[in-house]
């Protein structure tokens, strides 16, 4: 067990042998995801790389990357029971002292306020804080949402803002606002990286357009949240204009989040023959190559993984003029964004580029530039290991 007392003295992994890298993220789906590919940038830079997520049955497939995975059996990102959410913070602070990380990489809220706690209880010497966007507490006003996201705060003010140790990384020009605004951090701890990044090699616009009626898809988890209830209502408007057009719903619902959609909902949806559900997919660059739209109508985002995704593979994009999305989605440029929550709006917007092929062309080819030059995955990789030197060598000094 490391002494905390000792702090950098922890100097013999960090300059005698690879620093000591350790990711916590709530599920192992997620990791592979969103953070897969920079793990093993990390890797090739030098560090010692583990993971730490749920368990969960793609947790083979981390081990097989060739990372050491560390179980955390309390992390859900549904649960609310005080008690059970505190075992977190003595879960982590158990792998920490057991994996004795130079530097722990925590992602979205859960992982950020537990993990930040528990790295100060065991003196981690560098903490990166990463948030994919503010999710389901900063979207809603309920009772509930309001309590959960007072005590959030209280822990981000404590844990993170003005700690020489702990930096954060946020994905959009408006979080950051909101960031330092709410005092959760000064605004010299807060690094922009746009996104997890995408390969363009992988993500590529076809050879050919697809033929036959359009294809709109919506690559997401399933929730209302995603504003999936608003672009069911705009497909509904605009097959009662008559137009020619099929509707993709990949994805599945999320049990443990409170706006998920039913699986009923969507099944019912399917069999109207409003949209096709298609649930979880893993060929997504496939469909993707089949499609000619990607749409999004998000109430906020953090920087959406399937919209830069969709921008490498060369498609025009309609979303909402929301946090996160506007980083993707350039007005009238690469695609429409359009007010969150108007079904009418998201029906116009869909409208335009469901009846102008070149419209459709042009936007996609503004997509793919935009991809190549902010989004691509060797860029956000390369930002996020100076982030991580810098950490490291704040903590030698």
């Amino acid at each position: 067990m490391r002494d905390a007392r000792r702090g950098p003295a922890n100097a013999q992994t960090m300059v005698g042998d690879r620093p000591r890298l350790l990711f916590v993220v709530t599920e192992d789906w997620y990791f592979l995801s969103h953070r897969l590919a920079l793990a093993h940038a990390a890797s090739r830079a030098g560090y010692r790389v583990a993971v730490a997520t749920a368990p969960g049955p793609k947790v083979s497939q981390i081990t097989a990357a060739g990372f050491e995975h560390f179980a955390l059996p309390s992390m859900t990102r549904g649960g609310t029971n005080p008690l059970f959410e505190a075992l977190n913070v003595v879960e982590l602070a158990r792998v920490f002292r057991r994996y004795r990380p130079d530097l722990v990489h925590l992602v979205a809220i859960k992982p950020t306020l537990y993990g930040s706690i528990a790295a100060r209880l065991v003196a981690v010497p560098a903490v990166i804080c990463a948030f994919a966007g503010m999710g389901y507490l900063f979207t809603g006003q309920s009772l509930k949402r309001q309590a959960m996201r007072m005590v959030a705060e209280a822990g981000y003010r404590y844990c993170i803002c003005g700690r020489e140790n702990v930096s954060v990384i946020l994905q959009n020009r408006d979080d950051r606002h909101f960031f330092v605004e709410r005092g959760f951090a000064h605004a010299e701890q807060i690094h922009l990286i746009c996104g997890s990044g995408v390969d363009i090699a992988r993500f590529s616009p076809p050879e050919a357009v697809a033929e036959g009626a359009p294809v709109v898809i919506c690559h997401s988890r399933m929730l209302w949240d995603k504003g999936i209830g608003e672009l069911v209502e705009a497909a509904r408007i605009l097959r009662q204009r008559g137009r020619d057009f099929r509707l993709l719903l990949v994805g599945a619902s999320d049990p443990e989040n409170p706006a998920a959609v039913p699986d009923q909902t969507l099944q019912n949806w399917h069999n109207e023959g409003v949209v096709e559900y298609l649930g979880r997919r893993d060929d997504i660059p496939e469909l993707l190559a089949r499609s000619h739209i990607a749409c999004l109508p998000s109430y906020r985002e953090g920087a959406p993984l399937s919209l830069i995704e969709a921008a490498a593979c060369g498609l025009p994009i309609v979303s909402c003029d929301v946090p996160g999305c506007r980083e993707v989605v350039e007005h009238r440029e690469n695609g429409l964004l359009v007010p969150k929550q108007q079904a009418a709006a998201l029906a116009q917007a869909l409208d335009q580029l469901l009846v102008d092929r070149a419209l459709r062309q042009r936007m996609g080819r503004a997509s793919r530039r935009i991809a190549e030059q902010r989004l691509a995955d060797h860029r956000v990789h390369d930002e996020t290991l100076a982030l991580y030197r810098t950490a490291l060598s704040r903590c030698r000094a």
